[in-house]
């Protein structure tokens, strides 16, 4: 991940032409990201069809994909781009059809972790998302095959691979056997 240029708005975001990258904003600094690789874009994909399934069934919310972003501040701005976002029925109604970016936190955010991303900047994207009022966050590892579910920073469980990932109260009924994310 690079850092741009710093003091970039949410709008200049926005109208950034397409070069092949994604960019998320940083309380003003501009961050690029590589494209995601093959393992990063399946276990992502196996994740998001499996959300998106139950959310459409249920008429639970939206499912997001990684190229949305959902602006978390403002002055600086903060634009953050999960892997997977879901937000609530009620959420989507109240605010309703936005051009642009989402304007607040998602409901869930998944992260799924790729061979260049550091400790630090999974851990700075996981409480950018519960500062902002994410209700839970969910990072996958495919190299340690586990997730960890952060519903604040003191209430943080992994699991493994033999667990099930249980959406509680933020995704009802949602149930998900964490083996079945790398299948």
């Amino acid at each position: 991940m690079d850092v741009v240029r710093q003091q970039v708005g949410a709008e200049e975001l926005l109208h950034i032409p397409d070069d092949g990258f994604r960019y998320e904003l940083v309380r003003g600094e501009l961050r690029r990201m590589n494209p995601a690789g093959n393992v990063h874009g399946r276990v992502a994909m196996s994740f998001a069809w499996r959300l998106a399934r139950h959310v459409d069934e249920n008429r639970l919310g939206a499912v997001y994909a990684a190229e949305t972003g959902f602006k978390l501040a403002t002055d600086p701005d903060t634009v953050r781009a999960p892997d997977v976002a879901f937000v609530s029925r009620a959420r989507v109604d109240a605010i309703g059809e936005v051009e642009g970016f989402w304007p607040e936190a998602p409901d869930l955010a998944v992260e799924v972790i790729s061979p260049g991303d550091s400790y630090a900047d999974v851990e700075e994207k996981v409480f950018d998302w519960l500062d902002a009022g994410t209700k839970m966050v969910v990072v996958v590892n495919p190299r340690q095959r586990s997730a960890t579910v952060y519903k604040s920073p003191a209430d943080i469980v992994v699991l493994a691979e033999t667990d099930v990932l249980d959406g509680a109260d933020v995704v009802p009924g949602f149930e998900l056997a964490v083996r079945e994310i790398f299948a």
